[in-house]
């Protein structure tokens, strides 16, 4: 039977995937095959040695020691794009928050309670001074177009705005779900100069972090608004908070609130509400649970975001999964071997990730514990399971 650790509450949509071959625990002190994770520090989380994956119930894994995952040859999965729309509604929202002074006038209303009859004729007399243009006509600038950005992207298309894109690394399949009316640059100084609003979707990475700085902010017109809900580090919020406050950046919506930029004027702070709906989080729950099911009794890997993607249909009476370095000879030598041992190979899929390399091989014939035992000693593999 496989155990599973849910180190955070997960969705009990779960309880669909898993069946009776699996236990769900949230005991953090027992040693589990796979663990499911949404926020939950685990840098200094003890393991244990039975430890097979991590599934994190959403795109970012800041949270998961990736390195020492790796080292253990623990697979890590993420689930991108099951949260997608619950961020790109917030997104939207923050678009329009950015444009139309709506929190403050909401508190300014608040503050007339008690004046009875007054308050219809004050909120004419005032209402003026909370006055914000339309988003219709003007130009966003969406940097990174993956699952999310895609669809902010094409969302904003739908609201009239123009939009103009920059991600170095778009993928063909994420180019043809593209509206064809958003416009691609390959220079993001351009899309600065051009954009009266910018969003971010990108990845925390130290290429990425406080890529949103003082002199970023300089090539950005005067009056940008700028939207944040993807991670807090990506922006400088020294340089941003003195952007706000000279005028430069008119507005700055941010997901990740810290001290800092708490009641500072024109910065609207969401509580990383996000991905904080029902539907988005069954839906990387059960992303994750199907993920990590399919991996511990099929070592199949979809959306690791340390291993490289395998996945082959099952065939013949066993099948082997090798994770090895990437170096010459690991599959010749795993073929060599087994040939040797007298099984048939009847499929066999290779897959490299840097100095990773994966193969998930189908035998015509029963694999006895004792090749497995043997083949472990073949210098350059680091992990062998067999199903």
């Amino acid at each position: 039977m496989y155990k599973i650790l849910k180190l955070n509450e997960i969705s009990d949509r779960i309880d669909a995937i898993f069946d009776e071959n699996y236990s769900c625990t949230d005991d953090a002190n027992e040693d589990a095959d796979g663990i499911i994770v949404r926020s939950f520090k685990m840098a200094d989380f003890n393991t244990g040695g039975r430890l097979k994956a991590v599934a994190r119930a959403g795109a970012g894994v800041n949270n998961i020691p990736i390195d020492k995952m790796t080292e253990k040859n623990v697979v890590v999965f993420n689930t991108p794009g099951a949260n997608a729309n619950a961020v790109k509604e917030l997104v939207i929202c923050s678009l329009l928050l950015a444009s139309r002074k709506v929190t403050e006038s909401i508190g300014w209303a608040a503050a007339q309670k008690g004046k009875g009859g007054e308050v219809p004729k004050l909120v004419e007399k005032f209402k003026n001074q909370f006055v914000g243009p339309e988003i219709a006509g003007k130009t966003l600038g969406v940097i990174g177009l993956g699952a999310i950005g895609i669809l902010v992207a094409n969302a904003a298309i739908g609201l009239d705005m123009k939009v103009l894109g920059y991600d170095p690394y778009l993928s063909v399949e994420s180019a043809l779900t593209l509206n064809n009316k958003v416009g691609h640059t390959k220079d993001i100084n351009a899309l600065y100069a051009a954009s009266d609003y910018i969003t971010l979707h990108l990845p925390l990475l130290p290429s990425t972090s406080g890529m949103i700085n003082a002199e970023t902010i300089a090539k950005m017109k005067d009056g940008v608004k700028l939207i944040n809900c993807a991670r807090g580090e990506l922006a400088d919020n020294a340089a941003v908070i003195a952007a706000v406050s000279s005028g430069k950046v008119a507005k700055y919506v941010t997901d990740f609130p810290t001290d800092d930029v708490l009641n500072v004027e024109n910065i609207i702070a969401i509580p990383h509400l996000g991905a904080s709906t029902p539907e988005a989080e069954d839906n990387c729950a059960v992303m994750a649970a199907k993920q990590l099911k399919d991996y511990l009794e099929n070592g199949n890997i979809v959306n690791s975001v340390n291993y490289p993607a395998a996945v082959l249909p099952r065939s013949g009476k066993a099948r082997i999964t090798i994770t090895h370095k990437n170096i010459s000879g690991m599959i010749s030598q795993a073929a060599a071997f087994l040939s040797d041992s007298k099984i048939n190979i009847s499929n066999m899929l290779s897959a490299t990730r840097g100095d990773l390399g994966y193969m998930i091989i189908d035998t015509d014939d029963a694999v006895p514990e004792k090749t497995i035992s043997e083949m472990k000693k073949i210098q350059g593999f680091l992990q062998i399971n067999i199903y």
